[in-house]
């Protein structure tokens, strides 16, 4: 039920009551213009502006949401790609986190300290800069372009509710979602270009077996031949898509969540997925 002040009021495990704050989350399904960064951070003012009126206090953009993706060479990339957190777009997001008081989750192409090009999605909040995860498993033409990630996928614990963050194919992986519940994500948030048709489904999966909210925010559009599939989503513990975007047209998706239900990862009063994990038998998981 619903208390004053939109407060969720449940029954914990063992029968008392708490209240937990209802948050708004929001999903940028937009279509990017490729090698057009100005008018593509315009957009995502625009973006974070329509968020705001919806009193959104997290929205996830898509990947490589600033630049476009198909990229036609390794040169091409470079001449797009921006240090984190000292380039343009992460700065962008900083100032528009701190005017609106949400929080921001979107993907960029990260030109590292090191020399070499990443994948990337920049978390930051009200608060400052959050961090930076860099995707761990590159898709199809990106492995000619991008260095993959080395890390495990970090979580970032935000003002208001704690997130995981992976990009786009690393949904292929059920590995990523479970390290992410394991370090208390509450929503996983991913940034994505998706072109294959099964992510969507796959998202709803890994939101039952973790007991987590997850944020798919994938683009639209057509890049040199190369077609995007829309369908950003949102779901919930249970894995019921709360809002669900078109396959061909923009839009800013807004639900609202309460991110305690994901601190309770009891699936039935007699099986806890956590508790009922057989961890001694999953040995083969960390074998090549």
């Amino acid at each position: 039920m619903v208390g004053e002040a939109g407060k969720l009021i449940r029954w914990r495990n063992g029968g008392s009551l708490v209240n937990d704050e209802l948050m708004a989350v929001a999903a940028a399904q937009v279509q990017p213009r490729f090698a057009r960064p100005e008018e593509n951070r315009a957009m995502l003012r625009r973006y974070c502006g329509l968020a705001a009126r919806r009193h959104a206090r997290l929205l996830v953009f898509p990947e490589l949401c600033v630049t476009g993706y198909n990229f036609p060479s390794r040169k091409a990339l470079e001449t797009l790609a921006e240090p984190v957190p000292d380039g343009p777009t992460t700065r962008l997001w900083l100032e528009l986190a701190q005017l609106h008081d949400m929080s921001i989750v979107g993907g960029l192409a990260e030109r590292g300290t090191d020399g070499e090009l990443y994948n990337s999605a920049v978390v930051v909040g009200p608060d400052g800069f959050h961090g930076c995860y860099r995707k761990l498993h590159l898709f199809s033409r990106e492995r000619d372009l991008f260095a993959s990630g080395s890390q495990p996928p970090p979580v970032f614990r935000l003002p208001e509710v704690t997130v995981g963050v992976m990009v786009c194919f690393d949904w292929a992986f059920p590995e990523m979602a479970r390290i992410l519940m394991l370090e208390g994500c509450e929503v996983l948030c991913h940034p994505a270009n998706l072109v294959l048709p099964f992510a969507q489904q796959v998202m709803i999966a890994r939101s039952i077996e973790n007991r987590m909210f997850t944020i798919t925010a994938n683009r639209i559009g057509t890049e040199r031949n190369l077609a995007f599939q829309g369908r950003s989503q949102i779901t919930n513990c249970s894995g019921e898509v709360l809002v669900r975007g078109p396959r061909d047209a923009s839009r800013l998706l807004v639900a609202e969540i309460n991110p305690g239900e994901a601190r309770n990862k009891q699936l039935t009063p007699t099986n806890n997925i956590l508790a009922d994990r057989r961890v001694s038998a999953y040995k083969r998981l960390l074998q090549n």
